[in-house]
């Protein structure tokens, strides 16, 4: 990797900000769902690590430590298959979030499909569903505009929780 790909390209928030503010309705509305803030901050870090998006790796393991999330889960979120660290729920999640990322190999199969659905309800599986979606535009706008990592630092609110 060059020097360069450390470098920011453009600042996405202070060049469109009714862009940004879209996304985070969006965001608003994942975080009010109803869904685990540690399974989707599980789905939120997985789908950055497939992306490769640096600065929402940070962000999300921040996050997700900050709602009490263990070293050794984030850890193994990469080899959840292997691992035996989540629950049936939170692998059906991060098959479906592995799925959906990569929709245009995967096209979502049906087994994956039914196992997330033996564990959200139709609901929280479009909800979840928006959560994939949401994480993959953060890390397409991340990683496109070379958001640089490691400046995040958790609301204070999360560390109360």
């Amino acid at each position: 990797m060059s020097i360069e790909n450390t470098q920011p390209r453009i600042d996405y928030g202070a060049v469109s900000p009714k862009a940004l503010q879209a996304l985070l309705a969006v965001e608003r509305y994942v975080r009010e769902s109803g869904l685990e803030p540690q399974l989707l901050e599980l789905v939120k870090f997985r789908a950055s690590t497939i992306n490769g998006c640096a600065y929402c790796v940070d962000m999300h393991s921040k996050d997700a430590r900050a709602h009490g999330e263990t070293e050794q889960r984030l850890y193994a979120v990469n080899v959840w298959h292997e691992a035996p660290f989540f629950t049936p729920r939170e692998r059906a999640a991060l098959a479906w979030t592995e799925a959906v990322t990569e929709v245009s190999s995967s096209k979502v199969p049906d087994d994956v499909y039914e196992l997330a659905r033996k564990h959200f309800d139709e609901k929280q599986l479009v909800d979840l569903t928006m959560a994939v979606i949401a994480i993959n535009s953060w890390n397409r706008l991340s990683v496109a505009f070379r958001t640089v990592a490691g400046t995040y630092e958790p609301p204070a609110r999360h560390a109360a929780v």
